[in-house]
């Protein structure tokens, strides 16, 4: 590659290698996720794009090996989201806040105390008023979605605030996720090349179809699976599950599924003779 550094992402599932269960095809061998080592998401909010539907939300988990380290879905969580002004009554300083729109990137923040939120907004992280972070858009309190175990409350806010006014090549978080969580969380997995990326994928994205079924994409990194996790959450569920249909497609076969410990997976079909 020299020095001509090519920005890695995808458009659509078509383009992204998917695993079964195991991590095997038996016809292409291992098929995994992207890295997005040179890809960064925007969560910055579009004008007019301040629309909510809980329909759209992608529920999804992420499994660290056979451990699960994220969960996001309405059986786990509560995903009832409140205005800015309702939330700022909920919030407590350590906690950690996402502000979503349909068709938007989420944006997290940490709340500090007295109105404010920490939080990476156009490469900087920056000390806000909540009300002006969420650019209209409505929040939740999301501490318990990461499985890691949390610092002390004033930890979690000194981490937040000694970040304040750093910029451009000086972050070390690729997107707003990452930095809260690592706020919260110390962990150096949420920060960019925070794990080494060879051997086998360790981690993975599972995405819930229905009450029954998943889809299941593998990666080397945490920090690729919430890139790839948030960019389901911009797309909304329809279009995810568009493209799940479309990459599975063949004719008069019906997409199959296999139990594993973490739940029925989605396969990809052979044809049977």
């Amino acid at each position: 590659m020299g020095n001509q550094m090519d920005r890695l992402s995808h458009l659509s599932y078509a383009e992204v290698p998917t695993v079964d269960p195991n991590g095997l095809d038996t016809d292409d061998g291992p098929r995994i996720g992207v890295s997005y080592i040179f890809s960064n998401d925007d969560d910055e909010l579009e004008d007019g794009c301040k629309n909510y539907d809980r329909r759209d939300e992608v529920e999804c988990a992420v499994y660290h090996r056979e451990e699960c380290v994220y969960e996001k879905s309405a059986k786990c969580a509560n995903l009832e989201v409140y205005s800015p002004e309702n939330l700022l009554n909920k919030c407590k300083p350590g906690d950690l806040v996402e502000f979503v729109a349909t068709g938007q990137y989420p944006h997290w923040a940490v709340y500090v105390g007295d109105f404010q939120v920490v939080h990476l907004h156009r490469a900087e992280v920056k000390n806000s008023f909540l009300t002006d972070a969420s650019q209209g858009r409505r929040g939740r309190i999301v501490n318990d979605w990461f499985k890691f175990k949390p610092l002390c409350a004033e930890m979690v806010v000194q981490n937040a605030m000694e970040q304040v006014g750093l910029k451009d090549r000086e972050l070390s978080w690729r997107n707003s996720e990452s930095f809260a969580a690592w706020c919260r969380f110390g962990k150096r997995e949420f920060k960019m090349g925070g794990e080494i990326r060879i051997g086998k994928q360790p981690y993975r994205l599972k995405v819930f179809v229905s009450d029954k079924h998943s889809h299941v994409l593998e990666f080397q990194s945490l920090e690729d699976v919430i890139m790839e996790k948030r960019r389901n959450e911009h797309l909304g569920r329809t279009a995810v599950l568009q493209e799940l249909s479309a990459h599975f497609r063949e004719p008069k076969i019906q997409p199959e599924y296999k139990l594993t410990k973490i739940g029925y997976e989605q396969i990809e079909n052979k044809k049977t003779f």
